[in-house]
């Protein structure tokens, strides 16, 4: 139930998924706005402190969730032969751009040296500052994969709509409810 299956998710894969979902359309639509703040908003300062505090919350989770994912037996997949290429494909890209955006977000926070206060609660050190022009390059690699990583995202939802309602698989429900082992 916990763990997945052959047949299905566990509830630790389904909850990890929907969390980072959420958090990276969030973190997307927090961002957008927050780049158009003027200095007297009251969002300012606040804004960005949410932003580096989820983004650095997204990170450690999805660390977790590859090791999960590593030692968790995978559900076969659904589709032709294409399909489950693209799909494989599909995944390894979203969470490539997963991990090159959240760690470049790290890069621009960090670059002068001082640590992000996650919601005040601990700081993630500054690990790595003062690269020539960090934050400048950090800022243009996270705003172009923040893009790609969302539409690939949208593209991905629109695959699980489309093995749902038209191709009638279970691909969709999958995510949705865990499922036993031996159940299909």
């Amino acid at each position: 139930m916990w763990g997945n299956s052959r047949n299905g998710w566990g509830w630790v894969s389904i909850v990890i998924h929907w969390l980072s979902a959420l958090a990276i359309f969030g973190l997307f639509g927090l961002g957008w706005w927050m780049t158009g703040l003027g200095y007297y908003d009251t969002w300012y300062h606040l804004a960005p402190w949410w932003h580096k505090s989820v983004g650095v919350l997204v990170l450690l989770i999805s660390v977790l969730r590859v090791v999960w994912r590593l030692l968790q037996p995978t559900p076969a997949a659904h589709g032709s032969a294409l399909e489950r290429s693209a799909a494989h494909v599909g995944h390894g890209l979203i969470y490539a751009l997963l991990f090159v955006t959240l760690l470049s977000g790290y890069l621009i926070s960090t670059a002068e040296g001082e640590g992000i206060a996650v919601f005040d609660f601990f700081t993630a050190p500054a690990l790595i500052e003062g690269l020539p022009h960090q934050a400048v390059l950090a800022g243009e690699v996270h705003r172009y994969a923040a893009w790609a990583l969302v539409i690939l995202a949208v593209g991905h939802g629109l695959a699980a709509c489309k093995h749902h309602w038209i191709d009638r698989q279970d691909t969709l429900m999958r995510m949705l409810r865990s499922r036993p082992a031996g159940r299909r």
